[in-house]
């Protein structure tokens, strides 16, 4: 590899907007992110289902589709 062409690869620290606070190395010393694996609902599993049964029956209503 060449020299003087790499970024510097720091220990930076990431911050979210919930308080999650961790440690990884990335060029940037300090990362701020709005969600993490603390506070995201796929990782908590609190995650809220869309009800599509209704969406279907709204458009089959709206255009007279039977089955």
């Amino acid at each position: 590899m060449k020299d003087g062409i790499h970024p510097n690869y720091v220990e930076s620290t990431v911050k979210c907007v919930c308080g999650h606070s961790f440690q990884t190395k990335s060029k940037n010393k300090d990362i701020h992110v709005e969600i993490c694996s603390n506070c995201h609902p796929f990782f908590t599993g609190k995650q809220n289902l869309v009800d599509t049964a209704g969406r279907i029956e709204k458009f089959k209503t709206r255009y007279n589709i039977k089955n």
